[in-house]
């Protein structure tokens, strides 16, 4: 019995001393079942950095706009329209994080911008800073138009302009749309990046607004080049592919722009029916869904030798979010947290 149980302790002492001397990666003996091997560590996910914010304002299009009158058969805001189907293609990409319209129109009009404004930096950086973007995009419609050659005449001779809706038959029409953009940082105007975009299109028998199905027009000077049946029209075409080449070249100049750090903190100014009011604003760099932390101050803790206040011990009260923005102040509803109170102190969550 005694031999019996030598003979088992030394036969694992045997496989002990193989498995210690085998290679990593070797396989086992025979008849040995191998231990699953252990999972490879799988390093958490780094955070992502919020994306950069941008907003995009309606493009200058005063030296076509009699070509742009002459295609349409009325004024057409042609700069309204590339700007909102821009920023469709923009917001598709996912590289930026572009300002709500409304948000836009509004700072617009109570600042009372004009038109004449649209291409300038230095103006546009103003309404960016009250915004809380990283940066504005200004641009400019450079060409749009048609050259027309009337084939019965034997192709020959061209000439630049516009007719009505409806057109000419009979002839061979180009439709030629050229755009512009600046990327400015809201800081200090500088242009960090430009893009532009040009796009043709070309068919036989119709007019530039022609082929668009069941396209009827504009009303009122409203410009959705967003739309289907426009896009199939020979302008629409051209345009289309101008604007998808320019948000390219934009999205490639996203390398140029730095985030800007946005700190912001204030009191509570007052609290009525829910609402929390807030005494700083857009000209701090807040704006409509940021959230903040609202805390309480418990304790001022004084310098003993000369009385002054050199720590405030706080209390964290809630959240809040905010809803409406002016200048000089916000309105926020709670997230979290209840009685909230005049002269609590308020900061940013998300920058």
């Amino acid at each position: 019995m005694k031999k019996a149980l030598w003979t088992v302790a030394a036969l694992a002492c045997f496989f002990a001393a193989s498995a210690e001397a085998r290679p990593q990666n070797s396989p086992p003996p025979a008849g040995v079942t191998a231990a699953p091997a252990a999972a490879p560590a799988v390093a958490p996910a780094q955070p992502q950095g919020r994306k950069k914010r941008i907003a995009v304002f309606d493009f200058d299009f005063a030296t076509v706009q009699s070509s742009s009158a002459a295609i349409f058969g009325q004024n057409v805001d042609v700069g309204k329209g590339i700007c909102d189907l821009l920023v469709r293609y923009l917001v598709q990409d996912g590289t930026y994080s572009v300002i709500e319209r409304k948000a836009l129109d509004k700072i617009l009009t109570e600042q009372n911008f004009s038109n004449s404004d649209r291409a300038n930096p230095t103006s546009a950086a103003k309404i960016g800073k009250l915004l809380g973007v990283d940066a504005i995009i200004v641009g400019s419609v450079t060409q749009f138009g048609n050259e027309t050659k009337n084939k019965n005449i034997g192709g020959g001779g061209g000439n630049w302009g516009g007719f009505g809706v409806g057109g000419v038959g009979h002839k061979s029409s180009k439709a030629v749309v050229v755009v512009d953009a600046r990327l400015v940082d809201i800081d200090t105007a500088e242009i960090l990046g430009v893009a532009d975009g040009k796009g043709e299109s070309k068919r036989d028998s119709t007019s530039l607004l022609g082929g668009g199905g069941n396209w009827h027009g504009f009303g009122g000077g409203n410009a959705d080049f967003g739309s289907s049946d426009f896009q199939q029209t020979i302008i629409g075409e051209a345009i289309n592919l101008a604007v998808q080449q320019l948000s390219t070249g934009i999205v490639a100049d996203n390398t140029k722009l730095q985030t800007r750090t946005i700190s912001v903190s204030g009191l509570v100014a007052a609290v009525d029916s829910g609402q929390i009011i807030l005494n700083v604003g857009a000209k701090a760099g807040l704006k409509v869904g940021d959230q903040l932390t609202v805390e309480r101050v418990t304790r001022e803790i004084k310098d003993p030798s000369t009385g002054a206040v050199i720590r405030r011990m706080t209390a964290p009260v809630g959240t809040i979010r905010i809803t409406d923005v002016d200048d000089i102040s916000s309105v926020c509803t709670p997230v979290s947290g209840s009685d909230f109170k005049v002269g609590d102190s308020v900061k940013t969550i998300t920058q």
